[in-house]
């Protein structure tokens, strides 16, 4: 069965770091195109990082130089490393994989940042 489980959220103060992890059963992770998407209260959602099958990384240009995705094909799970982390990044973190053309999504996990 393909599927995403997310997990690692939680709440941090301003300037602190969080890890995100995405088990991604099912994914073939070193040919799928997976990444991190995120919703604020009253936002749309939006791409925070991806990364292709040959291992290309994109980001968003507010969280470049902060989050980093990473991936360990053999253990079948995408990350997200969320380091001088700020109030805006409070969302709803979600862990997506494309894979044959089929679109898969978490559940999501919430990340409060706030003092």
């Amino acid at each position: 069965q393909t599927q995403l489980v997310e997990s690692g959220g939680g709440w941090v103060q301003p300037g602190g770091s969080l890890r995100l992890s995405c088990a991604a059963s099912g994914f073939t992770l070193h040919t799928a195109l997976i990444g991190w998407f995120r919703q604020a209260p009253g936002k749309d959602r939006e791409g925070v990082a991806t990364m292709k099958g040959g291992g290309s990384r994109n980001y968003i240009d507010s969280v470049k130089d902060r989050f980093t995705i990473s991936r360990d094909n053999a253990k079948k799970t995408v990350s997200l490393q969320m380091n001088s982390l700020k109030p805006e990044d409070t969302a709803v973190y979600y862990c997506y994989g494309k894979e044959s053309g089929v679109e898969y999504w978490g559940q999501g996990t919430q990340v409060t940042v706030s003092s």
